[in-house]
């Protein structure tokens, strides 16, 4: 008898979590099958079953990452509101997100930053690319945002290139030192997320 659908999408989604986890606290290149194997408490057959390689699981948990970050902070993108309005919507949510989700978070970095590059299959450098071409995506939509504040006087007239770059590196760069208090509520998140973006946004403002 196979396993139910509902019972591999949970397996899967436990092998992603347990190697965000494991790629966040060791780095990709150090983390092993039985790492997440052992993260899981599972065995490496399980791993195995749902994904051909390590790379496989990295390239799904920064899929994951990406599309968790998309479908929080797209709504605010498409919001009503000036365009500094919607910004700093979007950047609250793009932080709730870091905060909530600090390993998928840290594992788009990885990629960013190439530190899982290695002699990749044809099939894995596609879907690379095609990841890479969703975060691009996602920087785009920002800058739109931002051109549209300039347009409507509520950002003031900077680049939108350089002023999307520098906002979303300051806002990732909040990985380096944050980490989730125990008993931390939601409400006091979203006070940390809004403070900060007051900070990086008011450069921005007209």
């Amino acid at each position: 008898m196979g396993t139910s659908p509902e019972v591999e999408a949970s397996a899967r989604s436990r092998i992603l979590d347990a190697a965000a986890e494991a790629f966040m606290r060791s780095g990709f290149a150090t983390t092993t099958i039985d790492d997440i194997a052992h993260e899981v408490g599972a065995t490496k057959g399980l791993v195995y079953y749902h994904f051909r390689s390590k790379f496989d699981i990295f390239l799904a948990v920064y899929g994951e990452g990406m599309r968790r970050v998309r479908e929080r902070v797209e709504p605010h993108a498409e919001g009503p509101g000036a365009g500094r309005d919607r910004l700093v919507a979007m950047s609250i949510a793009h932080l709730l997100n870091l905060m909530e989700d600090l390993a998928y978070h840290h594992v788009v970095h990885q990629a960013v930053r190439g530190e899982a590059m290695t002699a990749l299959k044809p099939r894995q450098r596609d879907a690379l690319l095609d990841l890479n071409r969703l975060r691009n995506d996602y920087e785009q939509m920002f800058r739109r945002v931002v051109t549209e504040g300039i347009d409507d006087g509520s950002l003031r007239r900077v680049d939108p290139t350089l002023a999307t770059r520098t906002l979303l590196s300051n806002l990732n760069a909040v990985d380096m030192w944050f980490r989730r208090i125990d008993g931390q509520t939601g409400d006091e998140l979203h006070d940390l997320a809004g403070r900060i973006v007051d900070l990086l946004v008011v450069g921005l403002a007209g």
